[in-house]
């Protein structure tokens, strides 16, 4: 049981027992043999007190009374002690698997009250083969008494049966080889009759913990009292599919609770019905995540620009570090305005040591442009590409840029090949060559695919036009004779005499 504050377990707080099961003697000799040991009497008569406040043939909720009740059962003292002693024992059923506090929030009283859920004692196989509580239990009690209590538990199987396994069979009858049910007929009134009767506990009403959300109590318990969406906020307390809802969108935009209570308290969240406005949410959250995130790469670059100058304040003379050989296979061209500066050796040395933003100024005369610097810091900072990968991504987009085509370098074409890279794991240097080699490589080959025209690329692929043969001129045909010429004519003329008659 984690409190904090002792003054947030009082014997004035309220309380209540669930439990969903009934003590059997076999239960009762495992609490008395197995857990008492472990945990202690006192943390065995509490958790029976517990067990008692519903009668013993019913199951489902006590009746809600004051914590007094049980500090007075016990015999303790309702002060500071004695709260901190009830804590411990509780906390070792907890610990044990045999109770589960929780704590609920009531905005009526803006106060706690609490919830002890009862759990059943595991039968002995099902204790023994948990290992955690086998190992607790042979520290209290030592090894031989844990065998001892093991076999008092247990009866073996008779010596006459022990060789007959092999030849068992399953001759049990199915359900539905013996009732038949009336599955044509739904009966809608008795399935939500059985619901709202139901003892089984609602999901809404696990802690956020357990179902990997936020429950209402954290919400309520955050939300601003004058706001005017205070009352559509304290209906979500019965209202589960509401919740749902609610943590649907937690969860997608990985909000907390001071977000998602900042968000509800905005205008237009719920209808004049109270209930949620999915889409609208989604879309305020959807805001709320992309400028946490675009905050965050900002204190991220920031935070990376106060560690270089704090790295240049204590190293003003810069510290000598081990360059790295490039083998002769990874070896990259050296662009046409480092041919007469460097041969091929030197680049490549210098793309795999030296950092981007000294490489950057050996490719322009000037200053090189604040955007372009940005983009490399956020690839750096952000990203996490090690540094001889951004210098070969440089490289690959100077030489895009050299080879006379028209493609511009923003920040969005930068990004998608970083991101790629990102993908395919490219984090080393020899990686990196490889990769601009085989897009190289395929550029190539749709450049050939294309007949060294200039091609477009775009969503959808154009289909290309069907080509249509044109007739042309043939010169080395077959010469009409003046005989078959005369023929023709005289074909001709018959043609257009029976079309006058006609």
């Amino acid at each position: 049981m984690r409190i904090k504050s002792l003054l947030h377990y009082t014997e004035n707080h309220q309380y209540c027992v669930y439990r969903e099961f009934c003590l059997s003697s076999l239960d009762n000799r495992m609490l008395h043999s197995i857990y008492q040991p472990m945990v202690g009497a006192f943390a065995i008569s509490f958790y029976h007190l517990l067990f008692q406040q519903l009668p013993i043939e019913k199951i489902g909720y006590s009746r809600i009374e004051q914590q007094r009740r049980l500090f007075l059962t016990l015999g303790m003292e309702p002060s500071e002690t004695g709260r901190k002693f009830l804590i411990e024992q509780a906390s070792k059923l907890e610990a044990v698997g045999l109770l589960q506090t929780s704590r609920i929030y009531v905005p009526e009283n803006d106060d706690y009250m609490y919830e002890y859920e009862l759990t059943a004692p595991l039968s002995p196989t099902e204790f023994f083969n948990t290992q955690h509580l086998t190992l607790l239990l042979r520290d209290k009690i030592g090894k031989f008494a844990v065998l001892s209590l093991r076999e008092e538990l247990w009866i073996k199987e008779p010596d006459e049966w022990s060789g007959a396994k092999q030849n068992k069979e399953n001759i049990s009858a199915p359900f539905y080889e013996i009732f038949e049910l009336n599955t044509h007929v739904i009966d809608y009134e008795l399935e939500q009759a059985l619901s709202e009767v139901s003892t089984t506990r609602q999901s809404g009403l696990q802690s956020g913990e357990e179902s990997n959300g936020l429950n209402y109590a954290d919400i309520i318990l955050r939300f601003p009292r004058e706001s005017a969406n205070r009352e559509y906020v304290e209906k979500l307390r019965f209202n589960f599919e509401q919740m749902g809802i609610v943590n649907y969108v937690v969860n997608k935009y990985e909000l907390n609770v001071q977000d998602l209570c900042r968000l509800l308290d905005e205008d237009g969240i719920f209808t004049p019905q109270g209930d949620i406005i999915l889409d609208e949410l989604q879309h305020q959250a959807n805001l709320h995540f992309r400028q946490g995130k675009k905050r965050q790469e900002q204190r991220e670059v920031l935070a990376g620009k106060i560690i270089s100058i704090r790295h240049g304040e204590e190293n003003p003379e810069g510290s000598l570090q081990l360059e790295h050989a490039v083998q002769m296979e990874y070896y990259v061209e050296v662009p046409l305005q480092f041919k007469s500066k460097c041969d091929v050796h030197q680049y490549n040395m210098m793309l795999r040591n030296e950092p981007y933003t000294k490489l950057l100024k050996t490719f322009f005369p000037g200053a090189v442009p604040d955007n372009l610097i940005d983009i490399f810091e956020k690839i750096d900072l952000s990203y996490k590409l090690p540094g001889e990968v951004i210098n070969v991504l440089i490289h690959y987009l100077m030489s895009l840029l050299a080879s006379g085509g028209d493609q511009r370098i923003n920040r969005n074409f930068v990004e998608a090949i970083a991101s790629n890279m990102l993908l395919k794991q490219i984090n080393t240097y020899e990686k990196a060559v490889q990769y601009i080699k085989d897009q190289s490589k395929v550029k190539g080959k749709q450049a050939a695919a294309s007949g060294g025209t200039r091609t477009r690329t775009y969503s959808k692929q154009a289909k290309s036009k069907p080509e249509i043969p044109i007739a042309q001129d043939n010169s080395q045909g077959d010469v009409v004779s003046e005989e078959e010429f005369e023929e023709m004519m005289k074909m001709a003329a018959e043609i257009q005499a029976s079309k006058k008659q006609g």
